[in-house]
């Protein structure tokens, strides 16, 4: 699977740490940066991943800023994206099960990376449940979207 990553300074080194368990599961990476802890605006990092993701190049995206909500708020604001934040396995589980998730948050300043680097093995190893009613919740939320944002490309200069 191909997996896109940014964050922001705060997240640099708990990034280095989920590539590193990403390419031990196999998974092929894409980080967009930035590459050291000077100070930068998070939406310069995460957008551009969160088009990847839109835009089919990447499968999922793992965005690591200072609490999580941050990236979330940017990468929600984009056709195609479910952004969560998780800040436990359970939470992460539930992502994919309940919501098929394909754009996870996270908090360097909140969580450790021994529980983030759980977190991402099991967001990335659990499927969206199969049932009829998962499948029509996460068709409502979808509509949602497609009430109110607008397609990739429908829009200009991206």
């Amino acid at each position: 699977m191909k997996i896109v990553l940014a964050s922001d300074h705060a997240g640099v080194a708990l990034k280095a740490e989920i590539i590193d368990l990403l390419k031990e599961m196999g998974h092929e990476v894409n980080d967009l940066g930035p590459y050291n802890t000077d100070s930068v605006d998070l939406s310069d990092y995460v957008y551009p991943a969160t088009l990847e993701v839109a835009k089919k190049h990447a499968d999922r995206g793992i965005f690591i800023d200072g609490v999580g909500y941050g990236s979330a708020m940017i990468a929600n604001r984009v056709y195609g994206i479910d952004a969560v934040v998780c800040q436990d396995p359970f939470c992460a589980k539930l992502a994919r099960q309940h919501n098929d998730s394909n754009v996870l948050c996270l908090g360097g300043k909140i969580i450790g990376s021994a529980i983030a680097l759980e977190i991402v093995r099991t967001w990335m190893t659990t499927e969206p449940l199969t049932e009829e009613k998962y499948q029509r919740r996460i068709k409502k939320v979808k509509a949602i979207s497609e009430k109110h944002l607008r397609k990739l490309d429908e829009i200009k200069d991206i």
